[in-house]
This record gives C-alpha cells, sequence and structure tokens, in this order.
C-alpha cells in the first residue's frame, strides 16, 4: 500500500456546491484529491464516486468516454444529498497513462475496441488498482459507504478491502453517438452494469 500524507486543504466553489478539496501525496509519486462537502461522520454512510483522472473527458470535454458526464454527475447527486465525497485518482487512461491512452484512441480510430486497444499496446483491459481509494476512506474514517459506480471490478476491490458497499447507486449519462461502441465494450468486455439498447 502506498503511505499517504496531506498536502493542502481548502474551499472548492463550484456550480453544484461549495466544496472541501484536500490533495494528499502518495508513494507512486503522484498527488490524489478529496472533493468533499458535509460531515462525512456518523451513522448515515455518505454517497462516494472513486473517479478515476480522465483529462480528456473531466477538462477537454470528450465525447469518446462517460467520464466528465460521470464526475459531473457525482458532484450533482452530493450537493444535492448535502454529503459525500468523490475520491479523484491520479489513473488516467484505465491506469495506463495519457500517452497510451491516446494511442488506444488512435487504434480505436483503425477500428479495434476500447479492450482491444489496451491489449494491442500490450496492457491488461483495465490497469487499475484501488488500494489507495481503500487508504482515502480510511483517512476520511469511511468504512461504509453508498458507492457511484458501474464498475463491478472497482465494487469487489473495495469490498475485498474491508469497505462495506451498504449500496450502489447507478452513475450512466453522456451516452452519445461518439462513445456508444465504448459503452457497449465496457459492458460487454468489462462487465459494468449499464443498460444500453
Amino acid at each position: 500500500m502506498s503511505e499517504l500524507y496531506r498536502i493542502a486543504e481548502a474551499r472548492l466553489p463550484t456550480p453544484f456546491a461549495e466544496f472541501r478539496i484536500q490533495v494528499f501525496g502518495a508513494s507512486d509519486g503522484k498527488e490524489h484529491v478529496v472533493i468533499a462537502l458535509g460531515d462525512l461522520s456518523g451513522d448515515e454512510p455518505p454517497l462516494v464516486r472513486v473517479h478515476s483522472e480522465c483529462l480528456t473527458g473531466d477538462a477537454l470535454f470528450s465525447l469518446r468516454c462517460d467520464c466528465g458526464f460521470q464526475l459531473d454527475a457525482a458532484l450533482a447527486a452530493i450537493a444535492k444529498a448535502g454529503r459525500g465525497a468523490v475520491l479523484y485518482l491520479r489513473q488516467e487512461g484505465r491506469g495506463i497513462g495519457l500517452g497510451n491512452k491516446i494511442r488506444a484512441y488512435a487504434l480505436q480510430d483503425q477500428g479495434s475496441d476500447t479492450v482491444e486497444a489496451n491489449h494491442q499496446l500490450g496492457f491488461p483491459a483495465d490497469a487499475r488498482e484501488y488500494d489507495l481509494a481503500v487508504e482515502l476512506l480510511r483517512v476520511l474514517g469511511l468504512r461504509r459507504i453508498r458507492l457511484m459506480t458501474n464498475n463491478p471490478r472497482k465494487l469487489d476491490a473495495l469490498v475485498r478491502d474491508g469497505i462495506e458497499i451498504v449500496e450502489r447507486v447507478s452513475v450512466e449519462s453522456g451516452r452519445n453517438p461518439h462513445n456508444e461502441a465504448y459503452l457497449r465494450a465496457k459492458a460487454d468486455k468489462l462487465g459494468h452494469w449499464l443498460t444500453l439498447p
């Protein structure tokens, strides 16, 4: 497991609500983020999204994936609930990095799906790890959560490391003609819980 250390904390006003942002350093050399709202303590499990960095979707409004849409939906849902957190993990491109993700995009432009493209580059379909998410949850004092995810692997990893998921909250948004094949591959090949036509 990584050694986590808190670097900074401040207010984060957004269109959804005024969150608190905390930055943590880790032994992987990356800085990971917690965006939290309200008092997370107490008996009622808070709403939590474990979100992997996606520069293209989160910041550049790409329609190739649903990442940015999911991040927006998570922040909006937490704001509506009045408490919760987004754990923003620096594992771009399902863990293969930005450069390799763009290489995978180029292979997708030539007809491969998102899983095939990763394999052609010599990577697993999904190289992400969730031990750091578990550490962040423990730092926040969270053992029981309502998890916003469509990814069974993420849910299983958290449960395996001792996090009780009292509810899985679906986070489907942003489907469009540019990401239909991507979503289909995630459902068919990665087992994601998605409602597709």
